[in-house]
Order: structure tokens, then C-alpha cells, then sequence
């Protein structure tokens, strides 16, 4: 793979080539997207979105939204980091096609801020609870009439594949969805193959998968643009990551490893002891202990040692980056880069203490049951509306659920397979609290 076309600036619909050299230099291609991103329907949904505590009644937690600016901004620094480095080891690439170290920033922070955009409410579990009612559920009567990597589509709910579905998905009016830049949609993809075959391998890659069937042209266009490297033969789509992907990535980890750990310390749900005990080995070297000890508050103090400890794991997430580019770019480079980190058990340690003490807290637990049962009932009704009106057998109380849907979602004119997903991407798209109103509204439970 070329860093010169990997940096692809093309959008969706162009019809001239965008060169690096004749850009605007006060509102760049890779800034647009940014801008488009955070100014979109879908992103400010976020601010409701469950990151770990559903529902929470405290306004420090973090939801999805605050977690993506944060990604957002790991990630900008990251990508001017290993820009520079890039630009230093390939100097053409300024030379002769104008590529500057804010290029690569700005791509991997606006990928970074887009990340979580397609996942549903209720965190992962919502994920999971939109797979299972097709799977397990009342919607499993529906495989019969879906091709195999239609059903598994939505038996494997996607949150990533749902994101670039919602990046790029033409409406009426709208083509191309936000039209971001090829490079930004290539960093933004971070399993970029189908939902079959699936095998399990090490390669982090093909951990889950990048995009629904309703969107496989498009992905390949991004992916031939950009000179991606197919890695299996025949009708499967499959190719290696852009490099860039790998940064969006380490952004996201640094930032749930560190600021879940935190959330949970400034909740209770974890001892303040620990947050020096299992941050130590990552703030060594750089803390200032007197200035540590002056600090009253205790959020003051965890915030002083999360600013030191993401510091030191970007600055080690770039030194692997760096050493492994050439892998990288032959797309023989198959783990995350903090896999790699020095400080990789550390990581381990404290991602298990939030994984036992936060996430699995009686309070998550149970909210997470609640979203099961909430998301379920959502999509049955819907649906079966759906269907049933595509089938000429609607009643009356199914097209007064449909009316309810957002214009876009009530078409029945399509295939099964697309009323299917798009109900599924509808209930994706709400927060939290939009899907518990709309669920009390279907039980009867709530008439205003």
C-alpha cells in the first residue's frame, strides 16, 4: 500500500481529482470531515449513549459522546506524531504532493470521532440484544427469506459496520451520506470485511466485520481507491487495514483503558488505592511526586496521573507504529498496537479490575437486562409492521406504529433484508433514553 493514495481526499460523487498541493489551506478536506462528523444527527445522539453505566444519574460519566471527543483528541495527536515521523521517512510525500504532519492528525481525528457512531444504545449489550432476537428471538422466523450474508448481518449486529452504513448511505436528496474523504472513511474502517466467511483468526482485523451487504459497492470503491491489499481470494471481500486504522484504534484503547478505570475510581466502584498502585509502572518516569502530593481533591490527582499515563502510552503506541510501518503497509501487521505495548500486562491488570469492578457492577448489570428486553420489544413491533405491510397484511395498528417511524425507515418497497436492517439501524440509532420512552410508549406505559 502507497501513502500517496492511501491519503486519497476523493469523496463520493466526485467527478475531478482533489490534490493535497491545491487544497485551501484555512479549511482542509480532512478538517471538512471533521466538521461534518460533529455537526451530524447521528454523532449528537451520542450524548445519550451508554459508554459503561447506562443510564447514569451522575454527569461526570462518560457517555459515547464525551468518549469520542476524547478518542478524538488522542487520536489527532497520535496521527501529528506519526505524521511528522512519516513525512521525515517519505519526504516526497510533502515534496512533490504537499502532504503536511496535520494532514495525518486531522485524519485519524476525525475517523476517531466518528468511531462509536453507529452503535446502539445500552452499550455492546445493545449490539448483542439486536443479533439475538434474529438469532434466538422472534426474529429468527426471518432467515428462510435472507441470503446467508444477509442474515448473518443482522445475527452479528455490527456497530462499526452500522457507522460506516451511516457515513455513507445516499438518501433521497442526499447522496453519499456526509461525503467524507476516502482517507478518513479508510482509517474509519476497522474490520474491513464482510460479515462471511466467519473465521476466527489472530489477525485483529478479522475480529468482527466493516459493513452490511446493502453497502459492500460502496466499501469496495473506498477500498480500490485507496489501494487497500485484498487478503483472501474469490467472491469474499477482505482486505489488510489502512495504516492509519491502527492509530484510531490505539486512541480508542488508551482512552477506554485509562478513562473506564477513572469512571469507575470516581464512582466508588473502585478504590482510589489503586489508581497509583496500577498506574505507577505507566507514570514512573514521569511524575513530579511533589506535585502529585500537593494536590487536595481526588479528582485532581486521578486527573493528573490519566494525563501522565495516556502521554506515555502515545508515545509508546507511536514507537511501535513507527517500527512496524513497513508491516504495516504490506498488511502483515495483524494485532493492535498496544498488543505490542511495554506496558501491555499493565494494560491487562487494569482493564480486568474495570471489567470485574465496573463493568459487571450490579447497577450495569441490570440495566443491561432492562436494554435486552427494551431493544427486543422495539424491533418486534416495528418489524412486523413492517413486513406485514410489505405483504399486504397490515393492520390497522401496524400502520400506526409505521406512521411513528422516521420517513426514511417506514419504506416498504425494498427487499426484506432492507426493512430488516434499516429497523435494526433505527433502533441503533436511538440513546438510551429515546428507547425507553418509545418502549413505554408501544406497552401502554406512557400516554404523553
Amino acid at each position: 500500500m502507497r501513502w500517496e493514495q492511501l491519503l486519497s481526499l476523493k469523496r463520493q460523487g466526485d467527478t475531478f481529482k482533489r490534490l493535497r498541493k491545491e487544497q485551501d489551506e484555512t479549511r482542509l478536506g480532512f478538517e471538512v470531515d471533521y466538521d461534518r462528523i460533529i455537526f451530524s444527527k447521528a454523532f449528537r445522539s451520542l450524548q445519550d449513549k451508554t459508554q459503561v453505566i447506562p443510564l447514569s444519574k451522575t454527569d461526570f460519566v462518560h457517555t459515547r459522546l464525551t468518549h469520542s471527543l476524547e478518542v478524538s483528541v488522542v487520536g489527532r495527536s497520535l496521527g501529528r506524531i506519526a505524521g511528522k515521523k512519516i513525512l521525515e521517512k517519505h519526504p516526497y510525500l510533502s515534496e512533490i504532493h504537499g502532504y503536511k504532519f496535520n494532514d495525518f492528525g486531522a485524519i485519524v481525528a476525525a475517523a476517531a470521532l466518528s468511531h462509536d457512531i453507529g452503535n446502539p444504545p445500552f452499550g455492546h449489550s445493545g449490539e448483542k440484544s439486536i443479533g439475538e432476537y434474529f438469532k434466538t428471538g422472534a426474529g429468527v422466523k426471518y432467515q428462510s427469506v435472507l441470503s446467508e450474508k444477509e442474515y448473518q448481518d443482522i445475527i452479528d449486529f455490527e456497530g462499526n459496520a452500522n457507522g460506516f452504513k451511516l457515513l455513507t448511505e445516499s438518501k433521497e436528496g442526499v447522496s453519499g451520506g456526509l461525503r467524507l474523504s476516502y482517507a478518513t472513511l479508510g482509517a474509519f474502517m476497522k474490520y474491513p470485511k464482510e460479515s462471511l466467511p466467519k473465521k476466527p483468526t489472530k489477525q485483529i482485523a478479522d475480529k468482527k466485520f466493516g459493513f452490511f451487504q446493502s453497502e459492500k459497492e460502496a466499501f469496495i470503491n473506498v477500498a480500490n481507491e485507496l489501494g487497500l491489499k485484498q487478503t483472501r481470494d474469490g467472491d469474499t471481500v477482505s482486505y489488510a487495514r489502512h495504516p492509519l486504522t491502527f492509530l484510531v484504534e490505539a486512541a480508542d484503547d488508551i482512552c477506554y483503558t485509562i478513562i473506564d478505570f477513572e469512571d469507575g475510581i470516581n464512582l466508588g466502584l473502585i478504590s482510589e488505592d489503586y489508581a497509583l498502585e496500577y498506574l505507577i509502572k505507566l507514570v514512573k518516569d514521569s511524575i513530579n511526586t511533589k506535585k502529585y502530593n500537593s494536590l487536595v481533591y481526588k479528582e485532581d490527582r486521578l486527573s493528573y496521573l490519566r494525563a501522565l499515563a495516556i502521554n506515555t502510552l502515545i508515545t509508546d503506541a507511536i514507537d511501535i507504529f513507527v517500527a512496524n510501518e513497513d508491516a504495516i503497509l504490506k498488511g502483515d501487521f495483524h494485532m493492535s498496537l498496544l498488543n505490542k505495548s511495554a506496558y501491555a500486562a499493565q494494560i491487562k491488570d487494569i482493564i480486568t479490575l474495570s471489567v470485574n469492578k465496573v463493568y459487571k457492577a450490579q447497577d450495569v448489570i441490570e440495566k443491561e437486562i432492562a436494554g435486552y428486553k427494551i431493544i427486543s420489544d422495539i424491533l418486534d413491533v416495528y418489524s412486523s409492521a413492517l413486513i406485514n405491510e410489505k405483504e399486504n397484511k397490515g393492520s390497522n395498528y401496524d400502520r400506526l406504529m409505521i406512521s411513528t417511524l422516521p420517513k426514511f425507515y417506514q419504506r416498504t418497497e425494498v427487499s426484506v433484508y432492507n426493512i430488516l436492517l434499516n429497523t435494526c439501524c433505527y433502533v441503533a440509532s436511538l440513546s438510551d433514553s429515546a428507547a425507553v420512552h418509545i418502549h413505554n410508549k408501544i406497552m401502554g406505559k406512557e400516554l404523553n
